[in-house]
């Protein structure tokens, strides 16, 4: 089968490769759609931390955020598998730990991630094996587009729940990414009123056309924000987020900077907020799922286009195609 292949920093390649086998407790996936993520594009590159400490290697197969149609069940797997229209948990956890016993699978010790880590292939790629405790079903008239947001979408509900906000509340979103636009499209679901504050033009206007008050920081009122969501890679604004947040309200971390970040913490004490780190979508991706298909959330307009496995070098290199979205879709078939 078609795979793309990271072969080494900046180095990338479509090969064909030895397609799955369904090993026992697992199923092969035929990839319909598979989105390109900022982690993809730190693992081509070559400065994504988990290459410095092992956790990552080269050739790597990439590709975490994707959705499929299970074409081979192995040993031990339901054959009632067979058929279903799927996406899957990025987060792999060893099932046996005191985490992963306690629904924290997605920090155990031994976690390999799918497309990033341990080497467990990704699916950028014809075809994909994955466990089958962590497939997700998903309706078979669900775009393919939505089926591979479940997983952006995911860890972006996770963010909204830990904001811990209500209907009438205000929300600061930092960062018009992926993560960005869709925790504002889930927490406007639910009633919240969203800001976003960004700095990308074709972005902002995208976040406008979405509905939404979109703000640089110059200009951005000054109201009572009862929750700030950092989904953004700029190192200053955990400390603007803090800054900006009302009195006991909570900041919700899931931007990653490429440096350290630094915050004072007497004001986190002294404001009596509550500060939150979030990493994956793992207790997201059912509810991402379930907003999809009843139409609360549509986040298509989020994919500026869709491309082949042949082209996706390209894209992971910065050469986007045309189109307001921050998302790029890969189809394994073109």
């Amino acid at each position: 089968m078609r795979a793309l292949v990271l072969t080494g920093p900046g180095e990338a390649e479509v090969q064909e490769v030895e397609p799955p086998r369904a090993a026992p407790g697992e199923v092969v996936v035929d990839v319909e759609r598979a989105g390109v993520c900022g982690t993809d594009v730190e693992l081509f590159t070559g400065h994504m931390s988990y290459l410095s400490t092992g956790r990552s290697w080269y050739p790597l197969r990439p590709g975490h955020e994707w959705c499929g149609r299970v074409s081979a069940v192995g040993d031990g797997v339901d054959p009632a598998w067979l058929g279903r229209r799927v996406t899957g948990d990025t987060m792999l956890g060893c099932g046996h730990c005191a985490r992963c016993r306690s629904g924290r699978h997605h920090v155990c010790a031994d976690l390999a991630e799918i497309g990033i880590s341990r080497g467990r292939p990704g699916a950028l790629a014809e075809q994909l094996p994955v466990p089958a405790a962590a497939l997700r079903a998903l309706p078979d008239g669900l775009d393919p587009a939505l089926g591979a947001l479940v997983e952006p979408g995911g860890n972006a509900l996770r963010a909204v729940r830990a904001a811990a906000l209500g209907p009438g509340d205000r929300l600061l979103v930092l960062g018009t990414g992926t993560i960005g636009l869709l925790a504002a499209l889930f927490a406007r679901a639910q009633g919240v009123e969203t800001h976003l504050l960004g700095r990308d033009p074709d972005q902002l206007r995208l976040a406008a056309r979405l509905g939404f008050a979109a703000w640089v920081r110059p200009g951005l009122p000054d109201l009572p924000w009862h929750a700030v969501i950092d989904a953004a890679t700029d190192p200053g604004l955990p400390a603007l987020a803090l800054d900006l947040v009302e009195p006991a309200g909570r900041v919700v971390y899931i931007g990653l900077a490429p440096t350290p970040s630094t915050l004072d913490t007497r004001d986190l004490v002294l404001r009596e907020v509550t500060a939150v780190g979030i990493l994956g979508g793992s207790a997201g991706l059912d509810g991402a799922a379930a907003a999809y298909a009843d139409g609360s959330v549509d986040a298509r307009p989020l994919v500026a286009a869709t491309i082949g496995l042949a082209e996706t070098a390209e894209a992971l290199a910065g050469h986007r195609p045309a189109g307001p979205g921050p998302k790029i879709h890969i189809d394994p078939r073109r």
